[in-house]
C-alpha cells in the first residue's frame, strides 16, 4: 500500500534526522479551501508522539484523532468515520507508543472517582489479556484491542474494509529511537 510506504519513509526521515524542507506558509496556504489527508490516525495525546514529525508529514495529510493511551469512544469514533468516509482516507492507523503513562496506568490498577478512569477502563481489556506485570505488552495489546473496537463497532468501518476501501492497521512508535512497527 502506498500511503503505508509513505509513513515509513517519513519515519525514516525523521529517525536519521533528515526531514524534508517544508514551506509552512505555502502547504497552509494550500489546505484553506479544503484538506485531502492520506492518513487517519488515532494516536495517544502523550506530547512526545508527534506524528506528524514522526512521519515527516506536511499541512494537510494526516487525520489524527488523539485521546490518552490511543483509546477509542463514541466521539473519537465519529472522528475516525469522517476521516475515512467523508475525507476518503484508505488507511487507518492506530498508533501506540512505547513507555504509555495511560497503559502504565491501567497496569496499576489506577482507580480514582475522576474521568481519568474513564481511559483507564477502556485499557483494562489490554491488561486482562496481557498481564498487568508487563506493560510493553500491555501496550501491543491496547493497540490490538482498539483496532478490533474500530473493525467491529462501526458499520462505517467495516463496510469500507469489506469493498476494499480501508486498510487498518496497528503501529509502535518507539520514543527511545523515534521508529515505528507495525503491530499486527
Amino acid at each position: 500500500m502506498d500511503e503505508l510506504n509513505k509513513l515509513f519513509e517519513g519515519n525514516k526521515r525523521f529517525v536519521s534526522g533528515q526531514m524534508k524542507a517544508k514551506d509552512l506558509k505555502k502547504s497552509r496556504e494550500s489546505v484553506i479551501n479544503g484538506q485531502k489527508p492520506f492518513v487517519t490516525i488515532v494516536s495517544c495525546s502523550d506530547s512526545r508522539v508527534v506524528p506528524e514529525f514522526i512521519f515527516d508529514a506536511d499541512i494537510g495529510e494526516l487525520f489524527i484523532v488523539r485521546l490518552a493511551g490511543n483509546i477509542a469512544d463514541s466521539c473519537a469514533l465519529g472522528s475516525v468515520e469522517y476521516g475515512t468516509e467523508h475525507l476518503h482516507t484508505p488507511l487507518l492507523v492506530v498508533l501506540g507508543h512505547e513507555k504509555c503513562g495511560a497503559v502504565t496506568a491501567a497496569c496499576k490498577g489506577f482507580c480514582e472517582n475522576n474521568y481519568i478512569s474513564d481511559v483507564v477502563k477502556k485499557i483494562t481489556p489490554a491488561v486482562c489479556k496481557a498481564g498487568k506485570d508487563n506493560v510493553e505488552y500491555t501496550i501491543d495489546e491496547n493497540i490490538r484491542c482498539v483496532k478490533a473496537y474500530l473493525e467491529s463497532t462501526s458499520n462505517v468501518i467495516k463496510e469500507l474494509v469489506e469493498h476494499k476501501k480501508l486498510k487498518i492497521v496497528g503501529m509502535k512508535y518507539s520514543l527511545t529511537d523515534g521508529s515505528v512497527k507495525l503491530i499486527d
